[in-house]
């Protein structure tokens, strides 16, 4: 018997050291650090910058180094004597050093590398929004162990309800004053609640669960009931201009935007001329005309006719600037439409939070009375377990709504793009 109590105590202390405890704010630091969402759209920036340093390279010098050893079938010369001169050796080799260097292209490349540097800022408006969606499923997710907690307590409480209303039965069944259906009464509602206990237990492990997810933990999570969720809101017109002018999703279609008037400009310039710049050094073994020499040369390419090629480019960049002008409408007014949104989901939320504790008031209020009349022998055991189940439903309704007002303040800065300002989640 001591080894089996031994073997529980131990497997308690160990359970108890594996339980992190976190605050919000740590567990928001903590997503910033460690989730692997953000940290797969934070790679995405450096995926940007590399492709804006390979176009920066295509208009920078390139060197090339080359050369060749050939076998021939024969070996052919012209001139006789100290005059002759080889032009086709037997055994011929031969290397070069070439520098190209583009000097104009129609500003192509000039255009490609001032939408690269627009693809690093919109990797950059990603990293934001998906920080932002992140830390509020974290916070969402939080909460929820923090209201599983709460309806823990509550189921507990109500348990006590039940169990004291089972014992004022039994005292009445012992001294003949009621029929046993009292006792059973009391012990389906005591059963009731701990069902209802062992289903808000459930629904902490799955919040907890998917709190461990998203912060790379192991083990028992206890958390702190944060005194705000987010700072005081300012007004409407602040949080909808704050969404139109700085969310992500708006800030991204403001790019492509500028993208797709420089897709325009860039497909224009293939009717413009291509000019380059060539040197090299030559040296090889034949001696025709020369073992060895060096050379510069501009090129250059004009486009004359090209039937119609760079009409349709130029007339397809423009539909799709069209199309991105249309996108980033869209993009602010469901930026608008969010805000407005979450404000009046917040104000319900907020307004039934406060009529739950007044419902919750006026069931302990009914509560006290009906257990007092029962006591008195003048209500019924049906008239208690009403009063209990309304003030275990009134407790229940203060927790979920207390929940729901959490979260709305939450969405509400989610919406304008705020969220991580607003909580000031940094980095651990």
């Amino acid at each position: 018997m001591k080894r089996i109590i031994s073997i529980i105590a131990l497997a308690a202390a160990t359970t108890a050291s594996a339980q992190t405890h976190l605050t919000l704010q740590e567990a928001l630091g903590r997503a910033l650090q460690v989730n692997n969402t953000i940290e797969r759209s934070r790679a995405e920036v450096g995926v940007q910058e590399e492709n804006r340093r390979y176009l920066l390279s295509q208009v920078l010098p390139h060197v090339a180094a080359t050369g060749s050893a050939i076998r021939n079938s024969e070996e052919v010369s012209f001139g006789s004597g100290s005059d002759a001169r080889i032009i086709l050796p037997g055994n011929d080799w031969n290397y070069r050093v070439v520098l190209s260097q583009p000097v104009y292209a129609g500003n192509r490349e000039r255009r490609a590398y001032e939408q690269a540097k627009l693809g690093i800022a919109n990797a950059q408006q990603g990293v934001a929004g998906t920080e932002d969606a992140v830390l509020l499923r974290v916070a969402s997710n939080y909460l929820n162990v923090v209201n599983a907690d709460a309806l823990i307590d509550v189921e507990r409480r109500n348990i006590e309800l039940a169990q004291k209303r089972r014992a004022q039965a039994e005292a009445f069944y012992q001294a003949g004053e009621v029929t046993k259906v009292d006792i059973l009464r009391a012990e389906t509602s005591l059963k009731a609640e701990q069902r209802q206990l062992a289903a808000a237990q459930q629904s902490r492990e799955n919040a907890v669960s998917r709190l461990r997810a998203d912060l790379d933990l192991e083990g028992d999570i206890a958390v702190d009931r944060p005194a705000s969720a987010a700072p005081p809101l300012p007004d409407e017109q602040s949080l909808v201009a704050r969404a139109v002018d700085a969310r992500p999703d708006v800030m991204v279609a403001q790019n492509n935007v500028k993208t797709a008037e420089l897709e325009v400009r860039k497909q224009r310039g293939f009717w413009l001329p291509t000019v380059t710049f060539d040197a090299g050094w030559i040296s090889q073994k034949s001696a025709f005309p020369a073992s060895k020499y060096g050379y510069g040369a501009f090129r250059f390419s004009v486009p004359i006719w090209q039937s119609g090629e760079v009409e349709a480019r130029v007339a397809q960049a423009k539909d799709r600037e069209e199309q991105a002008k249309l996108t980033l409408e869209e993009a602010k007014t469901t930026a608008r439409e969010d805000v407005r949104q979450a404000i009046v989901d917040l104000r319900a939320a907020e307004t039934s939070l406060q009529l739950a504790r007044e419902q919750q008031a006026a069931a302990e209020a009914e509560y006290a009375e009906t257990f007092e009349r029962y006591r008195a022998q003048e209500a019924t055991s049906l008239d208690l377990a009403a009063s209990e189940a309304s003030l275990a439903d009134a407790r229940r309704a203060v927790a979920s709504e207390t929940l729901n007002r959490d979260l709305s303040q939450l969405r509400v800065w989610y919406a304008a793009g705020a969220l991580k300002d607003a909580v000031g989640a940094k980095k651990e």
